[in-house]
């Protein structure tokens, strides 16, 4: 990562807002750019590769979701999004269309520091992988999952998945036949505990767009399954001498 513990592209219409987070951010070792609309925010990500980007939702030239739609486009990099939008669909539409996390405004800055640094925590994690061990590269079926390179392959196609969606696959495979609720998933992926009940359909936007990407039919799911009333598991264990899966009973 670039910088000190990485750069972070803060974008909001509100100047107090960017001064704010600028003046925390650097405090604690970032390097912040800032952006005041849509368009400028596009701009920056180009010219400086933030390594995250907290992106506002309401701004003027082009809305947060038109940001990071574009910028999922060609890129993974981390997405907190900002929104002062009282309707919970509303405020996970940004999930939908690529965004890694969200906080409602009013925030708690100390909250959105911890979120930021839980992130590219899980960026900068390596695992130490001996090239004999096979372990570290599963095949179900079609889909190969390659842990140590964070890479995911559905009928030899590189299938793109962000930061949080493939550490949460890891987090369910690594696990395999172990049913985590949503405040686990929470816990374990976005290193917090949710304030109100309506945070946790963040999992279930990620679990969804992931079926999407991996499951052969996501109506159908049969790598990342509901535990009906406790959460998600991943029905199979993973056999560390050959690398391959097998059904969980």
């Amino acid at each position: 990562m670039s910088g000190h513990k990485g750069k972070i592209l803060v974008v909001d219409d509100e100047a107090s807002i960017r001064r704010i987070l600028q003046t925390r951010l650097e405090m604690i070792g970032y390097d912040v750019v800032k952006a005041k609309d849509g368009e400028e925010a596009l701009l920056a990500f180009r010219r400086e590769a933030p390594d995250l980007i907290v992106l506002d939702v309401m701004m003027p030239k082009l809305d947060g979701y038109g940001v990071c739609q574009e910028i999922r486009k060609q890129s993974d990099v981390p997405i907190i999004m900002l929104t002062a939008l009282a309707d919970v669909a509303e405020r996970i539409a940004g999930l939908n269309i690529g965004a890694d996390d969200y906080m409602t405004k009013p925030f708690s800055p100390k909250e959105l520091e911890a979120r930021i640094a839980c992130i590219l925590r899980r960026l900068l994690q390596k695992t130490s992988v001996n090239v004999i061990d096979n372990s570290r590269l599963i095949h179900l079926g079609n889909l190969k999952i390659d842990i140590s390179k964070r890479q995911v392959y559905k009928n030899e196609q590189h299938i793109r998945l962000t930061g949080v969606e493939f550490s949460l696959l890891e987090l369910l495979v690594s696990h395999s036949g172990k049913v985590f609720s949503r405040l686990e998933i929470l816990q374990q992926i976005w290193g917090f505990v949710p304030e109100i009940h309506a945070d946790t359909r963040v999992v279930d936007v990620h679990i969804s767009r992931l079926r999407t990407k991996i499951e052969s039919d996501p109506n159908l799911p049969e790598l990342i399954v509901t535990a009906r009333g406790s959460g998600y598991f991943f029905p199979r264990i993973i056999s560390k001498k050959a690398g391959i899966a097998e059904k969980y009973d």
